[in-house]
């Protein structure tokens, strides 16, 4: 009995695969979207997982882009999947240059903790002391955040 909740544990462990990509910045969209050149000519679109950040034509929505192109232009990018989304894009924890981009976009005051589809309590607790710093969009008076401003835009 113990052997085979043994063998079950290491199936379980080693076989939920995490995929990791690595590739070349092509575009970057706006502050939570990129296109990732793989395998020299597979081009992925890749959404940051766990974050929102602002829409085009809202407050900081061009700090936000700015921001993401400075940490990818560190080069070294990896993409750990999480999901993919409606649209196929991959939806993944992005690195680069060793920095953990979702969190600095956090931490930077330039995206809201989309907690429907992330519960760490360290990305909300990195928001709230953005909102409490005022940093980035925070410094606004009233912000909206991107789902509600769509739902202005439809």
């Amino acid at each position: 009995m113990k052997f085979s909740m043994v063998v079950m544990a290491l199936l379980l462990v080693f076989g939920c695969k995490i995929k990791t990509l690595t590739g070349t910045v092509v575009r970057v969209a706006d502050g939570d979207t990129f296109t990732l050149l793989v395998d020299g000519n597979r081009q992925i679109r890749v959404r940051l997982h766990g974050i929102d950040c602002p829409e085009r034509g809202q407050p900081y929505s061009r700090a936000a882009t700015d921001h993401l192109k400075a940490l990818l232009a560190k080069g070294n990018i990896r993409v750990t999947e999480m999901d993919t989304d409606r649209y196929g894009r991959t939806i993944g924890m992005v690195y680069a240059g060793g920095v953990n981009v979702n969190e600095s976009l956090l931490a930077n005051g330039l995206a809201w903790h989309s907690s429907v589809f992330d519960q760490r309590p360290a990305w909300a607790e990195l928001e709230a002391l953005a909102r409490e710093q005022q940093l980035g969009l925070w410094a606004e008076r009233n912000p909206v955040a991107p789902w509600d401003w769509r739902k202005t835009r439809r």
